[in-house]
C-alpha cells in the first residue's frame, strides 16, 4: 500500500518564547502535519507542556520525537500521552524508543536505574498497554516507535502505528533499504525517515554536531536531502517508491526553506 506523504518538524525551543511561537505559526502555515519535540531535559522545557502550547496555537498535530522509555515510569508516560491526546482534541502522537546513545550515563546522572535494552523494550510495551487502557474506546493515541533490532521491530509490529529506524547518519541507502524490507515482512506500518541534513545545513539536536554533509553524500546516506526543492521532491518520491518511507521529519531551521516541497507533496 502506498501511503500519502506527510511531513514533521523537530522544533525545540532554542530562542526566546515569542520567537519560537512565531516559528510554530510559520510551520503550521507551510503545510507541515506535525510539530515534534525531543526528550532531552538539558535542551528545553518538558515536551508535554511545550506541545500543549503549540497545539493551542495552531491546528498542527504534535508529538514526541521521541520519549526515552527509561527516563520515567511506564504509567507516567502513558498518563502524559493520554492527557495530551485529550488536551489537543486527538492531535497528539506518542513517539517512544529505548533511548539515545549515551543514555546509560544520563540515567546514572539522574540517579535512575540503568536497565538493559530488553527491559527498556518491556517498558515500551507496558507504556502502550497502559495508554490503551487510559484511552478506552473513545480515544486512540497513535504510537510511533524508534526501532533497530529484531525484538524492537517485533514489538513495533504489534503495538505501533509508525516506525522510524534508529540509524547512524552515515549508513548507506542499501543498509536502510534492507532494514525497511525486513520490517515490512512482519509489519505494514507507516515508515518515517528522520532527515537531519538539508544541503549543507545540519539540524541541531537531530545529528551529532560533527556530522559532515560531504561524507553523507559520499555514503549515499538517507540522512541528507538536496536543498534544491525540485531535486528534493524527486528524491523523496524515490524513497517512498523504492523503500516505503512516506513520513519525513526535518529540523526547524530548514522548515521554511522546504515549504515548496511540502506544498507539492503533502497528502499525495
Amino acid at each position: 500500500m502506498t501511503r500519502p506523504f506527510r511531513f514533521g518538524v523537530v522544533a525545540p525551543i532554542r530562542t526566546d518564547l515569542p520567537t519560537w511561537l512565531d516559528r510554530v505559526r510559520r510551520i503550521a502555515d507551510s503545510g507541515y502535519s506535525t510539530l515534534l519535540m525531543p526528550d532531552v531535559p538539558q535542551w528545553q522545557p518538558a515536551p508535554g507542556p511545550t506541545l500543549a502550547t503549540a497545539a493551542a496555537l495552531t491546528d498542527l498535530r504534535v508529538g514526541t520525537w521521541v520519549y526515552a522509555s527509561p527516563l520515567r515510569p511506564a504509567w507516567m508516560t502513558a498518563w502524559e500521552a493520554h492527557s495530551l491526546s485529550l488536551l489537543t482534541d486527538g492531535r497528539f502522537e506518542l513517539g517512544i524508543g529505548t533511548g539515545r546513545p549515551g543514555m546509560e550515563d544520563e540515567l546514572r546522572e539522574k540517579g535512575l536505574p540503568v536497565v538493559p535494552p530488553t527491559e527498556r523494550l518491556a517498558q515500551i510495551g507496558e507504556t502502550v498497554k497502559a495508554l490503551r487502557d487510559l484511552d478506552g474506546p473513545e480515544l486512540y493515541t497513535p504510537v510511533a516507535m524508534a526501532v533497530r533490532g529484531p525484538k524492537a521491530q517485533a514489538l513495533a509490529a504489534e503495538v505501533a502505528d509508525t516506525v522510524t529506524f534508529a540509524l547512524m547518519p552515515d549508513e548507506s541507502r542499501v543498509e536502510v533499504a534492507r532494514l525497511a524490507s525486513d520490517f515490512r515482512a512482519i509489519g505494514d506500518l507507516e515508515l518515517a525517515l528522520h532527515v537531519p541534513v538539508i544541503g549543507d545545513t545540519v539540524a541541531p539536536f537531530m545529528a551529532p554536531p560533527d556530522t559532515d554533509p560531504a561524507v553523507l553524500r559520499a555514503a549515499d546516506s538517507l540522512a541528507i536531502l538536496p536543498d534544491d526543492p525540485a531535486a528534493a521532491i524527486e528524491e523523496i518520491q524515490r524513497r517512498r517508491e523504492e523503500i516505503g518511507f512516506s513520513y519525513f521529519v526535518f529540523g526547524a531551521d530548514c522548515a521554511e526553506r522546504f515549504a515548496p516541497v511540502v506544498a507539492e507533496l503533502a497528502g499525495r
